[in-house]
C-alpha cells in the first residue's frame, strides 16, 4: 500500500526561480503526499534608514535633555524621556532586521527571522515603561509648579518635529506589511506629534503664563503613546504565542483549500507568523480518490501567497483511510 505519511526528517535546500511577472520567487515538492512551497521576498534592507533614524534622534535626544532643564520644562524632558527610549527601540529594531536577512542554517532552520517579533514586543514594553515615567512626573509638577521658558520649549519641539517626522518617512514604505518597521515608523511619528503638542503648549505657556499647562501636556503624550502602543504589543504578543496573524483571512484560507477539486476534508490547519513580515501554512487535506500534481501545489502555494499572502505553506495529502488514520485528525 502506498503510503501516505512521511514523517523523516529531510533538509530543504531552497533555490530561487526568477519570474518576470512577480515580485516573489516560487517552487512547490511533493513527497509522498506532501507538498511545500515557499515563496519568498527578498528582505527589503533598512540599514541606511536606521543608521539615519539613529544617529539624528539620538543627538537631538542629547539636545533636547540638556533645552529641558534649561527651560525647566517637565514637558520637554519627558518628550527627551521618551525620544530616547525610541532610540533605544530603534536600535533593536535596526539588530532585527538586519538579522532577518541572514541565511537560515542547519539547527536554525527558519534563520532568525523570529528576532523581529521580539524586536517588535519589547520597542511595545520600551514605550509603555516610557508612559509611566511621563505620568509620574507629570504628576509630581502638578503639586510643585515652577516657571517654565515657553520660548525654549517651542523651539527646540519644532525642531523636534522635522527631525522625527522626516526620518519616519524613511520607514513609511516597509510600515505597512512589516511589523518591526512598523513599530520603529509608530515610534518616530508619534514623537513627531508629541513634539507638535509640546510647540503648541509652550506657545500657550507664553501667552497665559499658566505653568500647570506644562505637566499636563505630560499626561496627554502619555495618553497618545499608549493609543498608539496597544496595538502594536497586541500583535506583538500574538505572533510570539503563534497565533493567526490579524491581517490574515483564515476562514478565506480554509474555504479555499476545502474547495480544490477532490478534496473532502481539511484538518490541522495552522497558520503562524515566521516573523513581522513573513506568514506560514501546514495543512492535511483528504483526497481518497487522487492526489495532487507538482503542477497543482506550484498553482495552490502561488494563490496562497498572492491572494492570502502566505509565504511558507506544507501540504500533507492523506486518503482517509479507516486503517491508517491520522492521529492529528482526533486533535485538531
Amino acid at each position: 500500500m502506498k503510503e501516505k505519511h512521511a514523517h523523516h526528517e529531510h533538509d530543504h535546500s531552497h533555490h530561487d526561480h526568477d519570474h518576470d511577472h512577480h515580485d516573489h520567487d516560487h517552487h512547490g515538492h511533493s513527497h509522498q503526499g506532501h507538498g511545500h512551497g515557499h515563496a519568498h521576498e527578498p528582505p527589503q534592507s533598512f540599514n541606511a534608514a536606521f543608521a539615519i533614524a539613529v544617529t539624528l534622534n539620538l543627538a537631538f535626544t542629547i539636545f533636547q535633555i540638556v533645552y529641558a532643564f534649561l527651560a525647566n520644562s517637565m514637558s520637554l524632558l519627558a518628550d527627551a524621556a521618551h525620544n530616547f527610549g525610541d532610540v533605544f527601540g530603534l536600535v533593536l529594531a535596526w539588530g532585527a532586521s538586519w538579522l532577518l536577512t541572514l541565511p537560515a542554517r542547519k539547527r536554525y532552520s527558519y534563520g532568525f527571522k523570529r528576532t523581529t517579533i521580539l524586536a517588535a514586543l519589547v520597542n511595545a514594553v520600551i514605550l509603555v515603561a516610557t508612559s509611566a515615567l511621563i505620568t509620574f512626573e507629570s504628576v509630581y509638577k502638578f503639586f510643585h509648579l515652577s516657571e517654565v521658558n515657553g520660548s525654549i520649549v517651542i523651539i527646540v519641539a519644532a525642531i523636534g518635529i522635522v527631525i522625527n517626522g522626516g526620518t519616519a518617512l524613511l520607514f513609511m514604505k516597509g510600515a505597512h506589511d512589516d511589523l518591526n518597521i512598523k513599530g520603529a515608523f509608530l515610534h518616530l511619528m508619534g514623537d513627531a506629534l508629541i513634539s507638535f503638542g509640546v510647540v503648541v503648549t509652550g506657545i500657550l505657556i507664553t501667552l497665559t503664563g499658566k505653568m500647570w499647562l506644562d505637566p499636563l501636556a505630560g499626561l496627554i503624550i502619555v495618553t497618545i503613546i499608549l493609543w498608539g502602543t496597544w496595538g502594536l504589543m497586541r500583535d506583538s504578543v500574538r505572533l510570539i504565542l503563534d497565533a493567526i496573524p490579524h491581517h490574515i483571512d483564515h476562514h478565506g484560507v480554509e474555504h479555499f483549500l476545502k474547495t480544490l477539486p477532490g478534496v473532502d476534508a481539511v484538518h490541522d490547519l495552522h497558520i503562524w507568523g515566521l516573523s513581522t513580515k513573513e506568514i506560514a501554512l501546514t495543512a492535511h487535506l483528504i483526497m481518497p480518490s487522487s492526489n495532487l500534481t507538482d503542477a497543482d501545489y506550484e498553482k495552490i502555494n502561488l494563490t496562497l501567497k498572492k491572494q492570502f499572502r502566505i509565504d511558507h505553506a506544507t501540504i500533507q495529502v492523506e486518503t482517509g483511510s479507516k486503517e491508517f488514520p491520522c492521529v492529528r485528525s482526533e486533535t485538531c
